[in-house]
């Protein structure tokens, strides 16, 4: 059985709400590893984290265990954003995305 190219991308941001800091790197930083945890290409920006998956449950699975990692360091509330990009036509990863508009504007 072949196994399905990257064909998702997502971008998402969890942040626990309520700790009584202004800093969120300590906890963010755990949702960070639970997307390395998951092997799937990714890179963090000053705004959220962005990976590629195979497909949207496996892009959901990776989201939730970054989810509630913020949840197993004590966090009593947690606010996710999420996008997806769930291409099926051809086969499309975030650098072809960023390439492609790197082209155009010259």
């Amino acid at each position: 059985m072949q196994k399905r190219k990257l064909s998702v991308i997502v971008e998402f941001s969890t942040v626990p709400l309520g700790t009584g800091s202004t800093s969120l790197s300590g906890a963010v930083s755990k949702a960070c590893r639970a997307v390395k945890g998951s092997g799937l290409p990714f890179t963090v920006t000053p705004m959220g984290t962005i990976f590629e998956a195979r497909d949207m449950r496996e892009a959901m699975d990776v989201v939730v265990k970054a989810h509630e990692a913020l949840f197993e360091e004590g966090a009593m509330r947690v606010s996710t954003n999420i996008k997806v990009d769930d291409r099926r036509d051809k086969k499309r990863r975030m650098l072809d995305k960023v390439r492609a508009l790197e082209v155009r504007r010259g």
